[in-house]
């Protein structure tokens, strides 16, 4: 018991030091290549953050821990918007308004709303197949090409130039490979010393640990009142989530989908993001912290239920 949870532990250390390091690179890499820095954060800064959960989910799948796998993808974005999003809605409303225009922040809101009602969708079939991937690949490739041609997300980075970005980037990526293979390694032998199911740990424990970047990245973001840049991380993580990650899965092998009720739960919490729509385009402090307990209560049903 006490090496699987060693391994637990350096793998999550060894996951969440090389995400941070992959994206100081990638940032450096934009920015010599003349990048704007408001598209980074909501595609290189959310794809950085992202490289936990898609190693991860990508080690279960080859090994057949297809619930871990799924619960991953599922529980991260479900960790997105009911911990980080109630988080940054309890500092101040999360909101577009002072970094972009309305529409904008609608259209990028429609776009995370329509990657969950897809991957929802298609988890209704009983598995993911080539399929669902090349689907997911697709929507996932039109959004991007959107992305980066509509108007910056996030109020500013720095323009201080990053040394060796390219040496960062692969060195924070083999990091992240690593510390997957050993973080995964410890969940699984954890879950079965305790008798729990494969799709709670991932659902639960591996889904927050490899949203511990996300969640600091964008914290940190809106102490320092930059909520744009949080914003676009949450929205860029959910769809790199469900559509990259799952897609890439996809290809090539069937998944079949754990019978519970996790893709609905994701819905319920997808709606946290539906106040982005309305006229003031923000999650005010009530929401945040009914999002914020609605995930404690969805934890604890978890573990209880």
């Amino acid at each position: 018991m006490i090496i699987p949870l060693v391994l637990f532990i350096i793998g999550l250390a060894l996951l969440l030091k090389g995400a941070s390091i992959a994206v100081r690179g990638a940032e450096g890499l934009a920015l010599r290549f003349g990048v704007a820095p408001a598209t980074i954060g909501l595609t290189i800064i959310a794809f950085g953050t992202s490289l936990p959960e898609l190693v991860v989910t990508t080690e279960a799948f080859a090994g057949g821990d297809y619930g871990i796998g799924f619960g991953n993808i599922v529980g991260s974005n479900i960790a997105n918007i009911g911990l980080i999003l109630g988080l940054i809605a309890l500092f101040q409303p999360a909101t577009f308004c002072n970094t972009s225009s309305r529409s904008t922040g609608i259209r990028t809101s429609l776009m995370v709303l329509g990657a969950t009602a897809v991957f929802v969708l298609f988890t209704m079939r009983g598995m993911l197949d080539t399929v669902s991937g090349i689907v997911f690949l697709g929507v996932f490739l039109a959004i991007l090409f959107s992305l980066w041609r509509s108007d910056p997300l996030v109020d500013s980075m720095s323009d201080e130039q990053v040394p060796y970005p390219l040496l960062l980037t692969g060195g924070g990526l083999a990091a992240v490979i690593l510390g997957a293979h050993m973080f995964l390694t410890g969940a699984v032998e954890i879950a079965l010393a305790f008798g729990i199911s494969p799709l709670v740990i991932g659902l639960s424990m591996v889904a927050l640990g490899t949203s511990l970047p996300e969640l600091a990245t964008s914290v940190v973001a809106a102490v320092k009142k930059s909520t744009g840049i949080a914003m676009g991380n949450i929205l860029g993580s959910n769809i790199f989530n469900l559509l990259l990650i799952g897609g890439i899965n996809a290809l090539g092998r069937k998944v079949p989908i754990p019978l519970d009720w996790s893709p609905v739960v994701l819905c319920l919490f997808s709606i946290g993001i539906i106040p982005l729509l309305s006229r003031r385009s923000s999650v005010t402090r009530i929401a945040g912290g009914t999002l914020l307990g609605g995930y404690v209560v969805y934890i604890a049903f978890l573990f209880l239920g």
